[in-house]
């Protein structure tokens, strides 16, 4: 899988079947909408392309108000060549030049002269261009491009939706959100420096470089977390630490547990596996650290749990 930022003009490539998207968490449904391009692609003899965009433009229109992400464009396209089924990734820069495009620009110059799209398919609901204007029916009058609607995705009888998963993460059913992601929901970061608070209560933490002002959930977590030395059970906490911080920044910080090394600078994988808990304010830290032992007793119990299901 290639990935182009810019302009793809500059790099004059072949015609190809495109769909276009956020593509947030790349859930069930957009895997079923990948598997038809592919399908689609092959039987036209032509590459598989996603157009995608950055920041996310529900980033972008939040006007300064946090807007929770389920995935970093960097996971994201990990998740998009894990699948196999895409060939060319675009990633346009959304500001306010390009919020701005007309629609019909938009079709002309991104979808025909930029990226040559001889087959594209677009989700039922999809609207582009300037206050969202476009829609299927200006698509399908475009020349030289066949177009075609994917019907929603039914998961367990809902309709699968990256605001969905957001609904299902932040009321803390992580089993849902598994369900409809088609795996464990995680989040990656490189581990940063803190202030080293959790090695002189007992509980040493990785702390996770956060990319975005407001994750997709919150609270204390049963977690698995991939490292170069393999994977660990833990436990984690995302949130604001109100018992020792006044800042409003979201922090994760990762337990791990049976690991003795060294982190700093790596990159890490937390998977999120069950809520233990909302987040809670103590009076001091004898009570957070008493909170702290009992959750990691909660924690190395699921896992064990966890470990005779799959044995």
């Amino acid at each position: 899988m290639q990935v182009f930022f810019g302009n793809p003009r500059r790099f004059a490539l072949s015609p190809c079947a495109l769909t276009i998207g956020n593509f947030d968490g790349v859930h069930r449904g957009h895997q079923k909408m990948l598997q038809r391009l592919r399908s689609e692609a092959d039987s036209r003899q032509l590459p598989a392309a996603l157009l995608t965009f950055e920041p996310h433009p529900r980033e972008f229109f939040a006007r300064g108000e946090p807007t929770a992400r389920l995935a970093t464009l960097r996971d994201k396209l990990v998740f998009l060549r894990q699948s196999g089924l895409v060939d060319y990734v675009f990633v346009y820069r959304f500001n306010h030049g390009f919020s701005r495009m007309p629609a019909q620009d938009f079709v002309q110059h991104v979808l025909g002269d930029a990226l040559q799209a001889r087959y594209l398919l677009i989700g039922d609901d999809f609207q582009f261009g300037a206050d969202r204007r476009g829609d299927f029916a200006m698509l399908s009058r475009a020349d030289g491009v066949v177009t075609e609607a994917m019907p929603p995705v039914l998961v367990e009888g809902e309709r699968a939706s990256s605001s969905l998963v957001r609904n299902r993460l932040a009321a803390g059913d992580l089993r849902s959100a598994a369900t409809l992601l088609g795996r464990p929901y995680q989040l990656s970061g490189r581990v940063i420096h803190g202030k080293k608070l959790g090695r002189t209560l007992g509980f040493p933490t990785a702390n996770v470089h956060l990319p975005h002002r407001k994750p997709a959930l919150d609270g204390v977590f049963v977690v698995e977390v991939e490292t170069e030395a393999g994977c660990f059970g833990g436990m984690a906490s995302l949130g604001r630490n109100p018992t020792v911080s006044s800042t409003q920044d979201y922090k994760l910080e990762v337990h791990l547990f049976d690991f003795a090394g060294d982190l700093y600078g790596r990159r890490i994988v937390v998977r999120f596996l069950k809520k233990l808990r909302d987040e809670a304010r103590y009076d001091d830290l004898s009570a957070l650290v008493a909170q702290i032992e009992l959750d990691a007793i909660n924690a190395k119990t699921y896992l064990t749990s966890l470990q005779r299901e799959q044995a």
